[in-house]
């Protein structure tokens, strides 16, 4: 791996924060971020990354590329839930390796933005249609692995409510906030879109550093319970992320030639989300353990992500 792109991600003000956050956890100090301004932050980050790319997507033509990067995109979110389930299976029960799997193939939007912001510091730009892929892959995701815990559960629980899972999928608020301010972009001109560029990019980087710390702070918080579980859930999160976003770099490169594309594509098959499908997880399968998939997305995932996983991604697309 690149030394140079590993110290840079490292010094990287973003991660600092976030690292900030669990050492402060660990310090036992009183520092904190209040639920409602972390709430509008998040709420922020997915408006802005969603306008954005409606912008850019805006200046794209359709061609036989961006069609196969849809498909691409969907197909992940659906081979990835359905290979992870069945290594989990082994050793947990089916509602905690449903709710895993279903984390694991749908995305972070916070990571996703995070890797926006290191693309820019090395000179790549993300493309708008990107957004909208990663907007679609959060539904496949959940769908399959609600589908799988209701055919391989061994109990009598009624039937998991497919309709609910569907509709909620799609009307979940991240979800919802970044695929409506991506149409809104869309339809924006560019004389329109200006009016609030200073909120939509000259405060970007500033809220995601205070959003990492609150991610630090609630990452701090839920690993001493989660490490009750043993050591096969802590070496998954920490082993799949880097599996599928390396082989996504590669293959990507039979959809599109693009380094950023194929960087980003890498990003969304190793991220996992811990916001849209605990939220569909509570409400179709509460059997689900979230002190369990929360804990591996969020304290373990997301940082080898940042750290490892992107410098190694970027490594991996420019040299193939």
């Amino acid at each position: 791996m690149n030394t140079n792109l590993l110290l840079d991600n490292l010094s990287n003000p973003a991660l600092l924060f976030f690292v900030l956050g669990i050492l402060a956890v660990y310090l036992k100090s009183d520092l904190e971020i209040p639920p409602n301004s972390s709430k509008f932050i998040s709420l922020y980050l997915l408006f802005a990354i969603g306008f954005k790319g409606g912008q850019e997507l805006s200046h794209e033509v359709v061609t036989i590329e961006l069609c196969w990067s849809i498909l691409f995109g969907i197909c992940l979110s659906v081979a990835i839930p359905m290979y992870t389930f069945f290594i989990l299976k082994r050793t947990l029960n089916v509602y905690n390796a449903g709710a895993i799997a279903a984390a694991y193939g749908s995305v972070s939007a916070v990571t996703f933005v995070t890797a926006a912001t290191y693309l820019e510091s090395h000179q790549l730009y993300l493309h708008g249609h990107m957004v909208a892929i990663m907007a679609l892959m959060e539904s496949p995701a959940i769908i399959v692995g609600l589908l799988l815990i209701s055919i391989y559960k061994l109990d009598n629980t009624p039937a998991l409510r497919r309709e609910n899972v569907l509709i909620h999928s799609f009307t979940n608020g991240s979800v919802l906030l970044i695929l409506g301010s991506l149409l809104i972009g869309y339809v924006a001109d560019a004389k329109q879109a200006e009016g609030i560029k200073p909120f939509t990019n000259d405060l970007f980087k500033g809220f995601l550093a205070i959003f990492l710390l609150d991610m630090g702070i609630t990452s701090g918080k839920k690993l001493k319970a989660f490490f009750s579980f043993g050591w096969i859930p802590l070496v998954f999160a920490f082993i799949t992320p880097l599996v599928n976003g390396s082989l996504t770099a590669y293959v990507s490169a039979m959809v599109t030639s693009d380094p950023s594309n194929r960087f980003m594509f890498s990003i969304l098959a190793a991220s996992a989300s811990y916001i849209a499908v605990p939220a569909a997880i509570k409400i179709s399968a509460p059997q689900a353990n979230p002190g369990l998939f929360l804990p591996m997305a969020l304290a373990v995932t997301f940082p080898v992500n940042i750290t490892i996983g992107m410098p190694l991604y970027l490594m991996i697309v420019q040299h193939t």
